[in-house]
């Protein structure tokens, strides 16, 4: 049976928010090919752009904001 890639992976991961200077850890709640949903650690001021890097093993991946709410956002890729 084939499986669609845009299907979410549910599992929980660590990821790494890098934009400009700063960095900021945040933990993967969900992420597929088109984007994440992301729990934010602390009271960090993330920008609408940055790069998400999924720790230990991805390559950073522009994204932009699509939402917000309280400690979480969703991300599209680009």
């Amino acid at each position: 049976m084939e499986q669609n890639s845009s299907h979410s992976t549910r599992i929980p991961k660590s990821g790494s928010i890098s934009f400009g200077r700063s960095k900021a850890n945040c933990l993967i709640r969900s992420i597929s090919v088109h984007g994440a949903a992301l729990d934010i650690a602390g009271n960090e001021k993330i920008p609408d752009e940055f790069a998400l890097t999924v720790i230990p093993d991805g390559d950073p991946r522009r994204c932009s904001v699509v939402w917000r709410k309280e400690k979480r956002i969703a991300v599209a890729f680009y």
